[in-house]
């Protein structure tokens, strides 16, 4: 035994070691990633919501069209940061064939709109009280995109923030 450290702090190194190899682990994979990854997580989950006016919107009601889902929450600071880009992006794409879907996870109606009021975003939300809809599409962190092709199978993901405005 080596008299200079005792058993507990030798814990507590370790320990601190671990978390920041975990820590570590966890967000190189996010960080390089810089682009959308292809699908591989099976056939695409159910998505049937309200939006902010209480009005149910299905996926299936954009079959035709290209759709970005992104899954955020007002708490989430790379969420907010994202979410000019992808109105840009929606701004920039035809309406006819491309269709952007904000599925808000867990908040409550007024904390919503009072946060796209105050940021002066103009995007289709919808709300996931009960976080169950983000639970079945694997969006575990925010922000989580989906890139739904026109027949309704999901195509791309990412986890983290992405700069839609890039090339």
């Amino acid at each position: 035994m080596n008299i200079g450290t005792s058993p507990s702090r030798r814990a507590r190194r370790l320990r601190a070691l671990l978390v920041a190899l975990a820590a570590w682990a966890l967000c190189v994979p996010l960080a390089a990633a810089k682009e959308p990854a292809p699908w591989s997580g099976g056939p695409t989950p159910v998505l049937e919501l309200e939006d902010l006016r209480g009005q149910p919107v299905r996926l299936e009601d954009f079959r035709g069209k290209v759709v970005l889902v992104n899954f955020w929450a007002t708490w989430c600071e790379p969420c907010r940061d994202e979410m000019p880009s992808i109105q840009g992006l929606r701004q920039k794409m035809n309406a006819g064939k491309f269709a952007v879907v904000a599925v808000n996870v867990a908040e409550p109606r007024s904390r919503v709109h009072a946060f796209l009021e105050r940021t002066k975003l103009d995007l289709p939300v919808l709300l996931d009280h009960s976080g169950e809809t983000a639970r079945s599409w694997r969006a575990r962190i925010l922000p989580a995109t989906f890139i739904v092709g026109p027949d309704g199978i999901i195509r791309y993901s990412h986890a983290g923030e992405l700069d839609w405005a890039e090339p």
